[in-house]
């Protein structure tokens, strides 16, 4: 798990790419947590909640296709 996390940091560090969607994950994760909070949500959140959880789904598979990337291009 070590090494997962220091390619993560190192990713972090080097790409672009990787740090841009770190960022848009940590925002759509925030969001979440904004509308679970609610008791009820409009149907307009409902929409918005569905959404983002495919967004971030989306975002973290790119994210994961990066890292198997570096990680395969590592000696």
């Amino acid at each position: 798990m070590s090494q997962s996390v220091s390619v993560r940091d190192k990713l972090l560090e080097v790409n672009e790419e990787y740090r841009r969607l770190n960022e848009q994950h940590q925002e759509f994760e925030s969001r979440l947590t904004s509308l679970t909070s609610k008791p009820m949500l409009s149907d307009d959140e409902q929409l918005e909640e569905t959404t983002l959880k495919k967004k971030k789904l989306q975002v973290k598979d790119r994210m994961e296709a990066i890292a198997r990337e570096a990680r395969a291009g590592a000696p």
